[in-house]
């Protein structure tokens, strides 16, 4: 058996991933090694891994066990990126970063690239510049004993915002140079099949609010997957796509199976969001040899959850890795120079060495003979003290001899006369005027205490407490919209309760509210 999972783990260095294990031990390889053992899949595909190779690390890339492949974002740091990790038994025979071929080495490719005529070199190097799709090809034997070719095409097809009409351009783009290769593989003579996020829920099935959704068959993206499928309900010969959405072929009326929700409505709570990630399979090898197809909503650590399917197929490993692979690249390898190779050198010549040291002697000498020098030109106490320099701190509180004499005037005037003028308090009046004294100090700090809380109250107010929604008389959450327009940056007041269908009465009411500015 083959299994093979994908999944969009929105971001590969988020240290608390659902699945990253419970012990104390915070090592990325751990953590990684424990991802992997979870899912416990030959072929773990993951999407939108938010690395670039500058910021990859060795524990990251290189997993015991496994061979890893990446394809990196190269227009923008900690944005898309995929990748493929492969256990040692299914190693690859070839693997490959993008889908026109552009990146490719001529060593170790898997080729097959189709026609491309109708796009540009620039088109071409900009769709495939954002890290989004990795090919790896593998050599299965069918339970017939035959050997096959299996090509798996990993993508993180792009997002389409309605505020970014060229977003949309650039995703019908990447799925038509994706369509293209996949049926050059084919036609080759490999089993193909695409899995991860494909950014689109193919049927009303497939979404929670499909009903609310203007024109939902006529969007472009469901439009190109129709082409791309075929019909389950046609036999083979009939119109459609050459591939299969393998889920949709053993579940084809399963509701609410859905692997996306949003996480800032908690949606995923009640089950209220789409199904984005698919396992599509070339025709001939979902009928003849996939035994299941599944989703992981159980998984936690990200937006998304798990999908694969198990092939009733084994791998031949390959003798060697692509050299695509992470255990090739310079800085994994122990092959990329160093700076202080520039900065220190191999070896010395004799004669060199002689004079360091000769330098070296003659330098300890010369400190020696300094330390002497300084020695001898330190003043003794005896000498410090004749001699007029700094004056010592004591001499600032003792009297100058200058105003050593007073006049007698002063001296009158530094008289205690305070004896002559009050008469002397018996033990009893003493101890009654202290204890009145106390008692008004002690009321005047409560009234200044008093004061100052009153005045910080009347100042900080504090935050007003949250009105109740309508539906539920539950306290509201403050958020802030954040779309372009007139309203960015208001703050405005909503249910609390996560999303949930409108006849789920215990999921979020319509309750909305703008708040008053301060």
């Amino acid at each position: 058996m083959l299994r093979i999972v994908s999944w969009n783990i929105n971001g590969i260095r988020s240290p608390l991933q659902g699945v990253v294990c419970q012990e104390t031990s915070n090592s990325t390889s751990m953590a990684m090694r424990r991802i992997l053992d979870e899912l416990d899949a030959d072929i773990v595909c993951l999407q939108e891994t938010k690395v670039t190779r500058d910021v990859l690390t060795e524990p990251l890339a290189i997993v015991e066990g496994y061979n890893s492949y990446f394809s990196f974002s190269r227009s923008r740091s900690g944005y898309s990126g995929v990748a493929t990790f492969c256990k040692d038994s299914a190693t690859p025979v070839a693997a490959e970063e993008g889908l026109s071929g552009l990146f490719a080495t001529q060593n170790g490719d898997v080729g097959c690239y189709g026609n491309t005529d109708e796009f540009t070199q620039e088109e071409l190097r900009a769709l495939d510049s954002e890290g989004r799709a990795l090919l790896t090809q593998h050599k299965i034997r069918t339970w017939e004993g035959k050997e096959r070719t299996l090509t798996l095409i990993n993508v993180y097809c792009p997002h389409a915002d309605p505020g970014k009409p060229e977003r949309l351009t650039f995703k019908m783009r990447f799925y038509r140079l994706l369509q293209i290769r996949a049926e050059a593989l084919l036609a080759a003579g490999s089993h193909v099949i695409i899995l991860g996020d494909l950014n689109t829920a193919h049927r009303r099935i497939d979404h929670c609010d499909a009903v609310n959704l203007e024109c939902f068959e006529e969007d472009p993206g469901r439009k190109w997957m129709d082409s791309l499928l075929s019909n389950l309900e046609c036999q083979a010969g009939s119109h459609g796509g050459p591939f299969i959405d393998s889920y949709r072929y053993f579940q084809p009326k399963q509701e609410r199976a859905f692997t996306c929700w949003s996480v800032v409505s908690g949606a995923r709570h009640l089950n209220y969001g789409s199904r984005l990630d698919y396992v599509l399979g070339d025709r001939t090898l979902v009928i003849d040899t996939f035994q299941n197809s599944f989703l992981l909503p159980e998984v936690m650590g990200s937006d998304h959850c798990p999908v694969g399917a198990t092939l009733n197929v084994s791998s031949v490993p390959a003798k060697q890795c692509p050299p695509l692979c992470t255990r090739f690249l310079p800085e994994f390898a122990g092959t990329q120079l160093k700076i202080l190779r520039f900065l220190v050198p191999r070896e010395q010549e004799p004669v060199l060495e002689k004079s360091a040291l000769w330098l070296s002697n003659q330098t300890q000498v010369q400190k020696q003979q300094n330390k002497v020098r300084v020695r001898s030109t330190r003043p003794r106490p005896s000498q410090a003290n004749s001699r007029r320099g700094q004056t010592n701190l004591m001499s600032y509180f003792q009297p100058s001899s200058s105003h050593s004499k007073t006049s007698p005037e002063l001296e009158l005037l530094s008289l205690p006369l305070v004896n002559n003028l009050t008469t002397p308090k018996t033990l009893e009046e003493e101890m009654i005027a202290r204890e009145v004294e106390g008692q008004a100090k002690h009321s005047e700090s409560k009234e200044e205490k008093e004061l100052r809380t009153s005045f910080w109250k009347s100042v900080l107010g504090g935050p007003s407490p949250m009105p109740l929604c309508s539906g539920h008389r539950e306290p509201c959450v403050m958020r802030t919209v954040k779309k372009p327009g007139p309203n960015l940056g208001r703050h405005f007041y909503m249910c609390a309760r996560p999303r949930g269908p409108p006849s789920d009465l215990s999921s979020r009411c319509n309750f909305f509210l703008w708040s008053k500015p301060s």
